[in-house]
Protein backbone atom coordinates (compact mmCIF):
# COMPACT_ATOMS: atom_id res chain seq x y z
CA UNK A 1 0.00 0.00 0.00
CA UNK A 2 1.44 3.07 -0.85
CA UNK A 3 1.17 6.62 1.16
CA UNK A 4 0.68 9.57 -0.32
CA UNK A 5 1.73 13.14 2.08
CA UNK A 6 -1.05 15.82 2.58
CA UNK A 7 -0.35 18.98 3.10
CA UNK A 8 -2.92 20.67 5.04
CA UNK A 9 -3.77 24.30 5.58
CA UNK A 10 -5.89 26.86 7.51
CA UNK A 11 -6.85 30.63 6.89
CA UNK A 12 -8.29 32.67 9.11
CA UNK A 13 -12.08 32.41 8.83
CA UNK A 14 -11.95 29.62 6.86
CA UNK A 15 -12.28 25.41 6.85
CA UNK A 16 -9.13 22.72 6.94
CA UNK A 17 -7.67 22.91 3.00
CA UNK A 18 -6.09 19.35 2.13
CA UNK A 19 -3.73 18.82 -1.31
CA UNK A 20 -1.76 16.54 -1.98
CA UNK A 21 1.74 17.81 -3.63
CA UNK A 22 2.26 15.14 -5.61
CA UNK A 23 -1.11 15.02 -7.30
CA UNK A 24 -2.07 18.87 -7.86
CA UNK A 25 -5.37 19.19 -8.26
CA UNK A 26 -6.62 16.99 -5.93
CA UNK A 27 -7.76 19.32 -3.43
CA UNK A 28 -10.44 19.04 -0.46
CA UNK A 29 -11.51 20.87 2.97
CA UNK A 30 -13.29 19.72 6.31
CA UNK A 31 -14.34 21.73 9.42
CA UNK A 32 -11.55 20.36 11.46
CA UNK A 33 -8.08 18.47 10.97
CA UNK A 34 -9.73 15.15 11.17
CA UNK A 35 -12.30 15.60 8.89
CA UNK A 36 -9.94 17.40 6.19
CA UNK A 37 -7.91 14.18 6.21
CA UNK A 38 -10.31 11.56 6.25
CA UNK A 39 -12.21 13.32 3.01
CA UNK A 40 -8.90 14.10 1.77
CA UNK A 41 -8.08 10.44 2.09
CA UNK A 42 -11.76 9.25 0.16
CA UNK A 43 -10.98 12.12 -2.68
CA UNK A 44 -7.45 10.71 -3.26
CA UNK A 45 -9.11 7.10 -3.41
CA UNK A 46 -11.29 8.29 -5.94
CA UNK A 47 -8.86 9.70 -8.09
CA UNK A 48 -6.28 6.81 -8.25
CA UNK A 49 -9.29 4.79 -8.92
CA UNK A 50 -9.91 6.90 -11.72
CA UNK A 51 -6.18 6.48 -13.06
CA UNK A 52 -6.49 3.10 -12.74
CA UNK A 53 -9.59 2.83 -14.48
CA UNK A 54 -8.21 5.37 -17.77
CA UNK A 55 -4.73 2.39 -17.69
CA UNK A 56 -2.85 5.99 -16.28
CA UNK A 57 -0.04 5.42 -13.81
CA UNK A 58 -0.54 6.87 -10.43
CA UNK A 59 3.11 9.21 -9.07
CA UNK A 60 5.21 7.94 -7.30
CA UNK A 61 4.75 9.38 -3.90
CA UNK A 62 7.57 12.24 -2.97
CA UNK A 63 9.30 11.89 0.51
CA UNK A 64 8.49 13.27 3.33
CA UNK A 65 11.62 15.06 3.45
CA UNK A 66 11.08 16.33 -0.10
CA UNK A 67 7.73 17.78 0.82
CA UNK A 68 8.86 19.78 3.85
CA UNK A 69 11.80 21.42 2.19
CA UNK A 70 9.19 22.86 0.28
CA UNK A 71 8.47 26.43 1.34
CA UNK A 72 4.58 26.43 0.66
CA UNK A 73 4.72 23.08 3.20
CA UNK A 74 6.64 24.36 5.89
CA UNK A 75 4.07 26.08 7.95
CA UNK A 76 1.20 23.33 7.69
CA UNK A 77 0.51 19.98 8.62
CA UNK A 78 1.80 17.34 6.64
CA UNK A 79 0.30 13.91 6.86
CA UNK A 80 0.70 10.15 5.47
CA UNK A 81 -2.20 9.37 3.48
CA UNK A 82 -2.86 5.55 2.91
CA UNK A 83 -3.91 4.25 -0.77
CA UNK A 84 -6.28 1.79 -2.20
CA UNK A 85 -4.82 -1.39 -2.96
CA UNK A 86 -5.81 -0.27 -6.48
CA UNK A 87 -3.67 2.58 -6.79
CA UNK A 88 -0.45 0.24 -6.88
Amino acid sequence: MRQYIAVIHKEPDSDYGISFPDIPGVISAGRTLDEARAIGAEVLAFHLEGLAADGAVAPEPSSLEDIIKDAKSRDNVVVLVATPAVAG
